[in-house]
């Protein structure tokens, strides 16, 4: 189903299109801009309210701006979806995050619009300022760099870091906040009140009012920027110093608030911004999901609704007959309540996502105890770290791929200082549409090699809840390291998931089907997969065995012995990067004892893999449940066999 644009928009093939329109067109080029976001979105999903939000903006900007001489560097990414409309991917935005379509986030290779590739947050004002550097080095002075961040990613350390730097070198860079007050969840943080006085601020309004009153007419009285600047610099200074003083002491100029809905305005303090020397930031109140009632509403929903019913509003699910296993995420804030009302030392920590990995649901019910501070990863985990040398059990619930921004932390606040923290990775491995930014690839390699570190990975979520018991008990703090626990998006495959909490052994595997010729070993979720693969290979008359090993770190040596005695065919299979994780180990351990055997390793090959549903890259990194039936034929020298496929529409989940 091809969505059809509006009667201006369908015009508009590139940002030289739309600089071609009269002003007076702008407003209905933003209604038509906003409804084509609604139309497809609600049709193939993806994110939904962070771009309705900027939609004013992403339309000034390239109205404004020669693009892509001039350059925008979007923060996150996920309100970029009006810049990609514009900027001639308008036709093929019903692919936006589907597999072999267009990224969901701006992305360089995709268009030369995309000035820098952004999926983790808080790097817009580093990089611009980094190209700003080099556009004056190379004396394109004339070159204009736009910034866009948001009150939420303005929160992370790296932002202060180039904000001060920025203010501190030759630069006419221009960083936009845009702020709404939302990340994925409500903003925290001394900052959140900073900028909500700012707004409501009677001082400021009358900035508002006088100051950029009298920039709006710079054309009208054909006098130059640098000029009318000039005359009110002392009036500037001595009304903005006392409530902006973050900003100006960063040596940046600070213009607003302004109206972030108003294009027109929007497109007059650009072009005035654009003749202001030196570093400047423009502080632009908006609304996230505007013009979407729903969205404005309730905006943590409309972050990313999948799909909807863009009139009634209803959000699409899936409907089963049956009781289906819940997302690990759930498993993870349900029990961690659980274990916390059984044992007051235990904490929960989360930087900014705690809808996305369930930790409201602790915040909710022991609001003293559970601390979502802010995207801010790196304080996350020496936060978690301070609490743990007082005793306290601290469960720090990170998305794997936002735990690499925080990995100096782990080792030296955590690690070498031999502190019991326990990290809870959620969208271990394949993280799906949202493609390369936010693949949980690396986390078993990189925690793995880390001294005092435990390293695991539930196959299931009475595994996961077992785990969590046992990193939550006085005897594991006697070991004086840390815990990690990594597990998928997503759902699992128990529906009765809540079972009675056992403690694991620390290092132990479990044998989960006798077999000959091949040893299967697997580590996490992805062992359902071998599940599957050992069943339908029974049909062809084969028989390998399969082994949970729960634990990259410490391996289960005594189990390893056992199998390396009896198979000399061993197929490991992970959901992780091949290069220094599972398999890897199992390789280390192999040559160590001088075992000899024919190893296959399946997982995340070494390459940047793509967006797409997570069963389209398990199969296009050949470790689905056919790929793995494909690679114990091969070792054994078999053809395949016909047998019932017996796929459904989860042929994981267990009874």
């Amino acid at each position: 189903m091809l969505i059809t644009p509006g009667k201006i928009l369908a015009q508009i093939n590139s940002p030289a299109d739309l600089r071609k329109r009269d002003r007076s067109e702008l407003l209905q080029i933003c209604q038509e801009l906003r409804q084509y976001i609604i139309d497809n979105v609600s049709v193939y999903g993806g994110h939904f309210g962070a771009s309705l939000g900027v939609t004013e903006l992403s339309v000034a900007l390239h109205y404004v701006f020669n693009t892509p001489d001039d350059q925008v560097i979007w923060d996150v990414g996920h309100q970029a979806y009006g810049h990609k409309i514009l900027t001639g991917r308008r036709d093929n935005f019903h692919t936006n995050r589907l597999y072999k379509g267009i990224s969901g986030f701006p992305k360089r290779k995709e268009s030369e619009y995309d000035a820098f590739g952004v999926g983790h947050s808080s790097t817009s004002i580093s990089a611009a300022l980094g190209m700003a550097v080099a556009s004056r080095y190379k004396g394109e002075n004339l070159r204009q760099h736009i910034a866009v961040i948001g009150d939420g990613s303005m929160t992370a350390g790296m932002a202060f870091e180039a904000m001060n730097h920025a203010g501190d070198i030759p630069n006419n860079m221009i960083i936009i906040l845009n702020d709404n007050c939302m990340a994925i969840d409500p903003n925290v943080g001394a900052l959140k009140e900073y900028l909500t006085d700012i707004t409501t601020s009677h001082t400021y309004n009358k900035v508002k009012d006088e100051v950029w009153t009298l920039l709006g007419k710079m054309s009208k009285f054909g006098k130059s920027a640098q000029d009318i600047v000039s005359k009110i610099e002392n009036g500037l200074k001595a009304t903005l110093l006392k409530q902006s003083n973050l900003f100006e002491s960063l040596n940046l100029r600070y213009f607003g608030p302004i109206d972030g809905h108003d294009v027109e305005y929007l497109v007059t303090v650009l072009n005035d911004l654009k003749n202001i020397p030196g570093p400047k930031i423009l502080h632009c109140i908006t609304t996230k999901g505007k013009g979407y009632a729903l969205a404005e509403k309730d905006q943590t929903l409309w972050h990313s609704p999948g799909k909807f019913d863009k009139i009634t509003g209803e959000i699409k699910k899936k409907v089963f007959d049956t009781p289906q296993p819940p997302k690990y995420q759930d498993v993870f804030g349900n029990t961690l309540v659980e274990l916390a009302e059984k044992n007051p030392k235990i904490m929960g920590v989360t930087p900014a996502m705690p809808s996305g990995s369930s930790m409201n649901i602790m915040m909710k019910a022991m609001p003293d105890r559970a601390f979502d501070v802010g995207i801010a990863e790196q304080h996350a985990v020496t936060f978690s770290a301070g609490m743990a040398t007082q005793g306290l059990t601290v469960f720090c619930n990170i998305y794997s791929t936002f735990m690499q921004r925080a990995y100096d932390q782990v080792i030296h606040d955590v690690c070498i200082q031999e502190l019991p923290v326990v990290f809870c990775l959620d969208r271990a491995g394949y993280a799906g549409a949202d493609g390369p930014t936010h693949h949980g690839a690396y986390d078993m390699a990189f925690m793995r090699c880390i001294p005092n570190m435990i390293v695991s990975a539930p196959m299931n979520e009475q595994e996961l809840r077992n785990l969590m018991y046992t990193a939550s008990l006085d005897e594991f703090k006697e070991l004086k390291k840390s815990f990690t626990i990594r597990y998928p998006r997503g759902e699992g495959v128990m529906p009765n998931w809540r079972t009675p909490l056992e403690k694991i052994e620390i290092g132990k595997g479990r044998k989960i089907k006798d077999g000959e010729d091949v040893a299967i070993l697997t580590i996490g979720h992805i062992g359902n997969y071998a599940v599957k693969a050992t069943e339908n290979l029974s049909e062809e008359g084969l028989n390998p065995a399969h082994y949970d090993m729960r634990f990259v770190k410490p391996l289960d040596e005594e189990m390893l012995h056992e199998i390396f005695r009896n198979f000399d065919k061993i197929v490991t299979v992970e959901d992780g990067c091949l290069q220094g994780g599972f398999g890897s180990a199992i390789a280390e351990f192999m040559l160590d004892h001088g075992y000899s055997a024919q190893v296959k390793r399946l997982g995340i090959p070494d390459a940047i893999v793509e967006h797409g549903e997570q069963i389209e890259l398990h199969r296009e990194s050949g470790f689905d449940v056919e790929g793995i039936a494909k690679a114990v034929r091969k070792m054994i020298g078999v053809e395949k066999k016909a047998f019932k496929d017996g796929n459904k529409s989860n042929p994981l989940i267990l009874n």
